[in-house]
C-alpha cells in the first residue's frame, strides 16, 4: 500500500493538468470557487480547456489517514520525518497513473510545502509551479505548536483545537471577518478527521528544510501572497519569489492566509497567466 489521494476533477481537457493542493486544516473544497473562476477566465480568453484537479491531501476530506507503515519513521517527538516525501510521491504517482508526465503544481500553505517537495524530489514532473501563502524554510524550533495541536486533536478526538482557523483575529482581512467566511470555514473544519488533522501536522513538522529549493526552479512559477497573511505575507513571499528565475509575484491587498478562498478571482487570474506561460513553452 501507499498513501491514497481522493482526486476531485473540476474539468477535463488537453495538456498538463493543473493540480490544486489544499491548505490546513481544510480539504479540496477551498479551491471550488477559484477553480471555477480559472475555468471561466480561460474560456473567456479562448484558452482551450485544460484539466483542473484538486486531490484531498492525505488525512483531509475523502483521503484516508495514512497508516504508520505508509507514513514512515517517527521522530522522538512523534513527527514523521519522511511523510512529506512520501506524500509528494503520491501526488506524482496520481498524475502518472492518469497518463501524464508533468503537471502544474499549485499549493497554498501546507499544499505549498508539497509543491516545493515535488520540485526537490521530482523536478522532471514540474511543468509549472504556483506557491501561494507558503514558505520554503522549515519550522525549526518554532514548530512545537504543530505537535501540541496534533496531540490536542487526538486526545480530545475533536476538531476544536484547530477551529481558531475559522475565527477572525484583530487585523484580519475584510473577507475573513464576514459571517459567510466564518460559517464556511467552520463547516469545512467540522467535517475533518481529528486523526487526519494530527497526521498533517506531524507530517509538516518533520518536513525537510527547503530553503535552497526555490533557486533550483526553472519552470514557469507564480508566487501569490496576501498582504495581511500573518505568516506568509510579502515580506516572506517576495524574497522567495526573487530567488526563482522569472517568477511572477502577486501581492493581494486586504487578504489573509487563505488567498484562494478570500480572493479567488485574483488567484485564478494569476493561475491562468501561469498556464499560458507553460503552454507557450510547449
Amino acid at each position: 500500500m501507499a498513501i491514497e489521494l481522493a482526486n476531485h476533477i473540476y474539468r477535463e481537457g488537453e495538456g498538463v493538468p493543473v493540480v490544486l493542493m489544499n491548505a490546513y486544516p481544510v480539504d479540496h473544497r477551498m479551491w471550488d470557487v477559484c477553480a471555477k473562476a480559472l475555468a471561466d477566465f480561460a474560456d473567456l480568453d479562448d484558452v482551450p480547456p485544460f484539466p483542473i484537479w484538486a486531490p484531498d491531501m492525505a488525512g483531509s476530506g475523502a483521503s484516508p489517514v495514512p497508516s504508520e507503515a505508509d507514513s514512515g519513521p517517527r521522530m522522538a517527538n512523534g513527527a514523521y520525518s519522511e511523510a512529506l516525501d512520501r506524500l509528494a510521491g503520491a501526488y506524482v504517482d496520481l498524475v502518472k497513473s492518469a497518463g501524464y508526465d508533468q503537471a502544474i503544481w499549485v499549493g497554498l500553505s501546507m499544499g505549498g510545502y508539497v509543491a516545493m517537495d515535488i520540485q526537490r524530489l521530482y523536478p522532471q514532473s514540474v511543468a509549472g509551479l504556483a506557491l501561494c501563502d507558503t514558505m520554503a524554510a522549515s519550522d525549526g524550533v518554532g514548530g512545537e505548536g504543530r505537535l501540541a495541536m496534533a496531540n490536542a486533536a487526538e486526545e480530545t478526538d475533536s476538531v476544536e483545537p484547530v477551529m481558531h482557523f475559522a475565527r477572525p483575529s484583530e487585523g484580519d482581512s475584510t473577507v475573513k471577518r464576514t459571517p459567510e467566511f466564518i460559517r464556511t470555514m467552520t463547516d469545512w473544519i467540522g467535517e475533518q478527521s481529528p486523526a487526519g488533522l494530527a497526521w498533517r501536522q506531524r507530517m509538516t513538522y518533520g518536513r525537510p528544510e527547503m530553503g535552497d529549493v526555490p533557486a533550483t526552479i526553472t519552470a514557469p512559477t507564480a508566487v501569490v501572497s496576501g498582504e495581511l497573511d500573518p505568516t506568509s505575507n510579502p515580506s516572506v513571499m517576495k524574497p522567495l519569489a526573487d530567488k526563482i528565475t522569472g517568477a511572477t509575484f502577486t501581492a493581494i491587498p486586504d487578504c489573509g492566509h487563505f488567498s484562494a478562498v478570500e480572493h479567488p478571482d485574483t488567484v485564478a487570474r494569476a493561475l491562468l497567466a501561469l498556464v499560458r506561460r507553460v503552454q507557450a513553452r510547449g
